[in-house]
């Protein structure tokens, strides 16, 4: 019975990771909301679904300001990245940038890799090079670069996170610091407030995609180890590329599938190795 609550919770909360990415390139792509409009309404709509969950448990709002500047620069990025990117290249590049910033992190900390966990290191760059080489398949480099840099930021952010008691309270309150910066952005680039489909797009990723949905996966962290937790993400990347393709008819290219298997599978050799030395 606990392991499929497990199930289920992981399954909804990567879900939600991906909705985030197909919820943005929609807004993007089909209505005129901007990507700052965009970022300030999902972190102001994600800080009080989130203050309301902490209420509802009657817990403490609280959080800190360089985790918040991490969650704003990841928000920012990523919603400017997706002006150019397609929902499967963008989670794609974010999670390996993720994963990458974790990977390095333990390494910096003193970490040495293994022989299977190198090799996997060298195929998770290797993937990278093959989706960013010029040619008429390659997605934008400016686009790549912004995601890159929101990848990084969301792993220094889940870095931060590490050991925090109440992670939802920590959230939420991450949440709440990071929205005045989502509002300068917004000044800054002279946004406009849309009264289309794109408002509520943005509402949909704030308060259900990453509002609930980080309530959600701190749940099921609680029940997965460091590893596995890091495994199931790189289920991430497929399930935004399918809901691309099927909910936005994005194209299915050969290099996105190379870059893809060549990521995911070095990714994941990193981690299965460093499973096996536990």
């Amino acid at each position: 019975m606990l392991l499929a609550r497990l199930f289920w919770l992981v399954l909804l909360a990567m879900v939600a990771f991906a909705a985030n990415s197909l919820l943005c390139r929609a807004a993007l792509r089909q209505t005129e909301i901007d990507a700052a409009t965009f970022t300030l309404i999902r972190l102001v709509s994600g800080a009080l679904t989130l203050c309301l969950l902490v209420r509802g448990r009657r817990a403490i709002v609280n959080g800190n300001w360089l985790s918040a500047l991490a969650l704003f620069v990841y928000a920012g990025a990523f919603s400017l990245a997706y002006l150019t990117l397609t929902a499967g290249t963008g989670a794609l590049l974010l999670f390996g940038a993720v994963q990458a910033t974790m990977i390095m992190a333990g390494l910096w900390a003193g970490e040495r890799l293994r022989l299977w966990q190198g090799l996997g290191l060298a195929l998770a760059l290797g993937g990278l090079v093959i989706l960013l080489l010029p040619g008429l398949a390659a997605p934008p480099l400016g686009g790549a670069m912004l995601m890159l840099s929101a990848g990084v930021a969301w792993g220094i952010y889940s870095l931060r996170g590490r050991g925090v008691k109440d992670p939802t309270g920590a959230t939420a309150g991450n949440f709440l610091r990071a929205a005045p910066l989502g509002l300068l952005l917004y000044l800054l680039s002279q946004g406009g407030l849309p009264y289309d489909a794109g408002a509520l797009y943005a509402v949909a990723s704030g308060a259900l995609a990453s509002g609930l949905g980080y309530a959600v996966w701190y749940t099921a962290l609680r029940d997965l180890s460091a590893t596995r937790a890091a495994t199931v993400q790189l289920s991430v990347p497929v399930i935004a590329g399918v809901g691309g393709i099927v909910l936005l008819g994005e194209p299915l290219t050969w290099r996105l599938l190379l870059a893809s298997a060549t990521i995911l599978g070095g990714i994941a050799l990193v981690v299965y190795g460093k499973q096996r030395a536990v």
